[in-house]
């Protein structure tokens, strides 16, 4: 059988429910990938239960569905990839690439984010610890579909990052990686929050020798008080009443025509359109955009 020519995904963090900037970054993954004629898969982040809300996979799938979305093949779960996790980084740390780190958050607040390197050649054992992988003092860069040219160094900017918490809890760097490689993802559409977590993507992929998907960063939905929307600022969640109204307020959020005569559309009928006009040179060039202009 062969292999679809594109493979695209939406990976939510179970930590609350869908809000209006879940909803932009979801259409624009599905209308990217149904336009070219390709998959969109669905994927659980759930790699932190103490910040899980009982109750929200369920509640994501669900909203998915009452907002017309289907995904291709069943929903992977990353608390169900531990397995991959734990070789990987293993594999890492008997290469040398990785090693244990006992800094604490406290040490480390002077250093504006960028790890000094503490631990990097102390030899401690892995228990009770946190692994970084060690990076290149090298700059990366890629071109991004919006965004146009990012460039950041590892070295400089980022410092050796943590793959896995010392709680034991694995770090999205790592699962994120290998999860799009398992899953044959060609391209990653998300949010431009994490536009600067992909040049350790990028380096990880070339680490491990998994093929590098292209990647689309489309603007977040700011809120009135400068925050972006998010489980973390008590956004609201998406009403199932409000799917047409929502629906079209995400399209015109990433520049696509949205019509006034599909305001009594079934959300299907909204996504059709949507699939049927994509043009991904119209979402803004921007990192983000106030939810207010789009109202």
């Amino acid at each position: 059988m062969k292999k679809p020519s594109y493979i695209g995904r939406f990976a939510p963090t179970p930590s609350g429910f869908l809000h209006f900037g879940s909803l932009v970054a979801a259409l624009a993954s599905y209308l990217d990938a149904r336009a070219a004629g390709g998959q969109w898969w669905v994927r659980m982040e759930d790699l932190d239960p103490p910040r899980e809300v009982a109750g929200s996979p369920e509640a994501i799938l669900d909203t998915l569905q009452r907002y017309g979305f289907e995904w291709d093949g069943p929903v992977v779960f990353q608390s169900q990839r531990h397995d991959a996790y734990a070789f990987t980084i293993q594999r890492l740390l008997s290469q040398g690439l990785a090693y244990a780190c006992t800094c604490s958050r406290k040490q480390l607040e002077g250093f504006q984010g960028v790890y000094p390197g503490t631990c990097r050649n102390a030899g401690h054992g892995v228990e009770d610890a946190a692994i970084r992988l060690r990076v290149p003092e090298l700059g990366y860069h890629f071109i991004d579909r919006v965004q146009g040219e990012y460039r950041q160094h590892l070295g400089h900017e980022v410092g050796d990052f943590v793959i896995r918490r010392r709680d034991g809890l694995y770090a999205y760097q790592l699962a994120v990686v290998l999860d799009d490689a398992w899953q044959g993802i060609t391209d990653v559409v998300r949010g431009a929050d994490l536009l600067d977590s992909t040049p350790r993507q990028l380096y990880l992929q070339e680490l491990l020798g998994l093929s590098q998907p292209r990647y689309l960063h489309v603007p977040l939905i700011i809120q009135p008080d400068g925050h972006k929307l998010g489980k973390t600022y008590r956004s609201p969640p998406l009403a199932a009443d409000q799917a047409t109204e929502l629906l079209l307020r995400a399209l015109r959020a990433l520049g696509q025509n949205a019509p006034a005569s599909l305001a009594n559309a079934t959300p299907r009928e909204v996504l059709d359109h949507g699939i049927a006009i994509w043009d991904a040179s119209l979402i803004p060039h921007s990192r983000s955009l106030a939810e207010a202009q789009l109202r």
